[in-house]
């Protein structure tokens, strides 16, 4: 089940009620993969989304996990910063920072805010960068705390590790900037200190490689892509989860082959093409976001031929 919000607000930023049954109902997933939780305060981009940086938030979080474990499921933490893509609103006056002081000039989805425009971010010091890093590693430890089975790190769709990645948001001319080496940095520091908490074969990573969200864009995404996904497949990570509808420039075989291990594909499959694409070597797993929304009893249905529901009221994955 790939991460989308799924329009529950959590109050003060705790999982309630309504995100543990949501979860609940969808233990049947070969593995929930959750909405993106912020690593800390300054790191929220909407509204009502969840957090992982305090007790009360993993005692929530702890709840979902144990409903969905008693259904025999399995579930992964989405561990996310915004970056650029907030607003003071959201941020207790604070304005957003990211890898360099561009802003965004278009909404990335249908779940922003509407706003004239995107606040100018504050370019982050490196010391600041070291403590973001620190801040996953310590809502790594929580999501352990909180009884997950592992993590998935949230580096594409136009957030914070996303923008250090690609070279349109990321103008910086220190160590974390310039180079690909450089831009990829910040979330290899972010990989090893998760590795440090979990074992790597407990860690996922979410790309999105040819999406523009947000207004990501790379001179070469090709290298970018090669390089991040050799460094992964280093780490032995579980697996990395690609956001890409398929085409002839899609980059998810360069990071198939880089890489090495598990892909899960995502992005407008059905279960024909998903079988298509596991049947063709093209990943290990297919990840469905809307049609898990719209039909808790998805797996049921799919292997049943029956027809699935549609139309529920749906955010798109963050």
């Amino acid at each position: 089940m790939a991460p989308s919000a799924s329009l529950r607000p959590a109050q003060g930023r705790v999982p309630g009620d309504a995100l543990r049954a949501y979860y609940a109902q969808r233990a049947a997933a070969g593995l929930i993969v959750t909405e993106a939780a912020s690593v800390s305060p300054l790191g929220v981009g909407y509204p009502g989304m969840p957090g992982i940086w305090n007790s009360a938030q993993v005692q929530g979080w702890r709840r979902v996990t144990e409903a969905v474990h008693d259904r025999g499921g399995k579930i992964f933490l989405r561990l996310w910063h915004a970056g650029r893509v907030s607003d003071p609103e959201y941020l207790l006056g604070e304005m957003p920072v990211g890898p360099s002081a561009i802003a965004c000039t278009r909404a990335g989805t249908a779940y922003d805010t509407p706003r004239e425009a995107y606040v100018v971010p504050r370019c982050l010091h490196p010391d600041e960068i070291r403590q973001i890093v620190a801040e996953f590693d310590q809502a790594a430890r929580y999501a352990r705390l909180a009884e997950f089975d592992g993590i998935e790190i949230h580096a594409g769709d136009g957030y914070l590790i996303d923008q250090f990645l690609h070279d349109g948001s990321n103008r910086r001319q220190d160590e974390y900037g310039g180079s690909v080496v450089n831009r990829c940095r910040f979330l290899l520091e972010v990989i090893d200190a998760c590795i440090g908490v979990w074992s790597p074969g407990r860690i996922g990573v979410h790309l999105s490689p040819r999406g523009d969200r947000y207004d990501m864009c790379d001179s070469n995404p090709v290298a970018l892509y090669q390089f991040v996904a050799r460094a992964l497949g280093m780490r032995r990570l579980a697996f990395i989860c690609v956001r890409e509808h398929q085409g002839d420039d899609a980059l998810t075989p360069v990071i198939r082959q880089a890489f090495g291990g598990a892909l899960v594909l995502n992005e407008g499959y059905d279960i024909s093409l998903a079988q298509q694409a596991i049947e063709t070597g093209c990943g290990e797993a297919v990840a469905f976001g809307r049609a898990f929304v719209d039909n808790p009893d998805l797996v049921q249905r799919l292997e049943a031929g029956m027809a699935l529901r549609s139309g529920a009221e749906l955010a798109p994955a963050v």
